[in-house]
C-alpha cells in the first residue's frame, strides 16, 4: 500500500499545523459523545466485501460505490461524487471516483475524516507466489476505514457545532506491485487523494484537520505515531492520542513513533495545505510487514478483522468529534 521508511530524516515543519486554537489542547478529561457501534461498523465492512475486491474498473468497485454513497445519504448527509480518469503506473486508466459526504454542510467551521475504499488487484505481498496477481478481499485495508467513518456518520446529532466531512478516497492501491520490473514511486500511490488535494470539491476548503484512517480493524493492531504526521500535524496526533487515553482505549495508541508513510495524508498536507494525520497501524515485530501479516495477501478478509480494534479506533473519533 504505501512506501514505509523508519527513522528517516525529518521534513521541514510546517509552521501552521495547529489549526484553531480549539484544536490545540482542548481539555478533553471525561468521555462525551454517544457509543460506538462495533457491530454496525463491523456490519458495514462486511457489506463491502459482499462485492468481492473493489479494484478499479471493475463491476464491484462501481457497484460498492453506489452503496457508499446511498448509506451517507440515507444518514442525511449531502454526497457529491468526484469522477476523474486517472493514469496508473502501468498507464492503465482508471475510473475514478473520491465520494464525499457532508454533515451539516452550511458550516464553515469543519473537520475532515478520510479513508481510501478501493482494493489492491495484487496480493504481491502473500507468502505464496501463486497469489501474487490475486485480487485483495481488503477488509482491513479499505473496507474498514469506511467502516467506522459510516458508523460515526450515522452517529452525528444535527445539534452538533462542527461541520464533518467523509471523504472516500479512490485509487489508493494501484501503486507500483512488488513482482513489477517497474521501479517503485511515491506518486504511483494515492491517485485519488492527488487528484482531490489539487481539485478538492469546494473551493478554498480549509477544515480545521482531517484524519486518515488506514488499515482500522487489523488484529493486535497499534497504532503508533505516523512521522508525516507529527511533521505537518503535530497537535492533532496529541488531540487523537490523548482522547484514546480518556476514553479507555490508550493501549491501542502508545505514545511511540512508527514509520514514515506514503499515504492519502500526505497530498492533503503538502498540496491541499490542511493539517491531516494518519492513524495506520505500526507492527515492529512483524516480518512479513511493518503493516501487519495479512497487508496485501489473501487473507486480508473478514476472518481476520477484529472487532476490538474499530471499536478502539470509532470510540476515540467520537472524543475528539465531540469534543469541538
Amino acid at each position: 500500500m504505501k512506501y514505509s521508511v523508519i527513522g528517516t530524516a525529518l521534513i521541514l515543519l510546517l509552521s501552521a499545523c495547529g489549526g484553531s486554537k480549539k484544536t490545540q489542547d482542548s481539555a478533553m478529561i471525561t468521555p462525551v459523545g454517544p457509543a460506538f457501534s462495533v457491530d454496525s461498523a463491523y456490519s458495514y465492512c462486511e457489506q463491502q466485501c459482499q462485492f468481492g475486491p473493489r479494484t478499479m474498473n471493475s463491476e464491484a468497485h462501481d457497484q460498492c460505490a453506489q452503496w457508499i454513497v446511498g448509506k451517507f445519504a440515507s444518514f442525511g448527509l449531502q454526497v457529491v461524487e468526484q469522477k476523474a480518469a486517472l493514469k496508473g503506473y502501468d498507464g492503465t486508466m482508471l475510473h475514478s471516483t473520491n465520494i464525499i459526504a457532508s454533515h451539516r454542510p452550511e458550516l464553515t467551521d469543519r473537520v475532515m475524516l478520510c479513508a481510501h475504499w478501493d482494493s489492491r488487484p495484487w496480493a504481491d505481498n502473500d507468502p505464496d507466489e501463486d497469489n501474487w496477481h490475486t485480487p485483495v478481499m481488503a477488509a482491513n485495508d479499505g473496507a474498514s476505514g469506511v467502516g467506522v467513518m459510516l458508523e460515526v456518520a450515522r452517529l452525528l446529532p444535527d445539534t452538533l457545532r462542527v461541520g464533518v466531512d467523509f471523504i472516500c478516497f479512490d485509487a489508493e492501491d494501484w501503486g507500483v506491485p512488488q513482482w513489477s520490473d517497474v521501479p517503485d514511486a511515491s506518486d504511483s500511490w494515492a491517485l485519488g487523494a492527488q487528484h482531490w488535494a489539487a481539485n478538492p470539491h469546494v473551493a478554498g476548503y480549509k477544515p480545521r484537520y482531517g484524519i486518515l484512517l488506514d488499515m482500522v480493524g487489523g488484529q493486535g493492531a497499534k497504532f503508533y505515531r505516523e512521522l508525516y504526521s507529527t511533521d505537518y500535524a503535530s497537535s492533532v496526533v496529541n488531540r487523537v492520542w490523548r482522547a484514546a487515553q480518556v476514553v479507555g482505549f490508550g493501549s491501542y495508541f502508545p505514545q511511540k513513533d512508527g514509520g514514515r508513510i506514503t499515504d492519502d495524508h500526505v497530498p492533503v498536507n503538502e498540496v491541499a495545505g490542511i493539517p491531516c494525520i494518519d492513524i495506520i497501524p505500526y507492527y515492529p515485530d512483524c516480518e512479513a510487514s511493518s503493516f501487519g501479516p495479512t497487508w496485501h495477501t489473501v487473507n486480508d478478509d473478514m476472518q481476520h478483522l477484529d472487532r476490538n480494534t474499530l471499536q478502539a479506533v470509532g470510540q476515540t473519533l467520537i472524543q475528539v468529534i465531540f469534543s469541538e
